[in-house]
């Protein structure tokens, strides 16, 4: 059932959790891949009821990919790779994408507080039922890890656009 799959830290056996969140650190949707499925197969399926700006890492990188996303009136932003052109980005969407770090501290909330990572199930069924434990713990989190939007555009509210980060 699982697959190996690799990734920054080297090679691993398991699944890997795709995220979408909004800039308040709310889950927007969630998928389960095999370890060896690329990362942007998932992301259309994720975002296909949301619309606005996708802040995520270079593994995404792809004008094909940019092209589907939009098409689903999502845009999408990366840090491009050292032999790649500069993509001309206003201040609001560049003070975004540096705090797409963000992600990084909610799937560590989800390891740690929530305890999806460690599962040692002799069932699939029970592996799963770990998981969504720990997705729907999160959830009724009441602090949880958020992008301030005080800093920026102080005292022109920004407009209704939905920020959403990805890993």
């Amino acid at each position: 059932m699982a697959a190996n799959g690799r990734n920054s830290m080297g090679w691993f056996f398991g699944f890997k959790l795709h995220l979408v969140i909004n800039h308040v650190g709310e889950i927007m949707s969630c998928a389960l891949t095999l370890a060896n499925v690329n990362d942007r197969k998932p992301v259309p399926k994720l975002v296909e009821w949301l619309n606005g700006w996708l802040f995520s890492d270079k593994g995404h990188l792809g004008q094909a990919f940019m092209e589907e996303l939009k098409k689903q009136c999502i845009e999408l932003f990366t840090k491009v790779k050292k032999n790649m052109k500069e993509r001309v980005i206003n201040e609001t969407q560049s003070f975004y994408l540096s705090r797409r770090g963000v992600v990084k501290t909610v799937i560590d909330q989800l390891k740690n507080c929530c305890q999806i990572e460690h599962s040692r199930r002799r069932k699939p069924e029970n592996a799963f039922t770990s998981l969504m434990a720990g997705l729907v713990a999160y959830a009724f989190k009441p602090r949880k890890p958020s992008v301030r939007t005080d800093k920026i555009n102080a005292g022109n509210p920004l407009p209704y656009i939905k920020l959403v980060y990805s890993i």
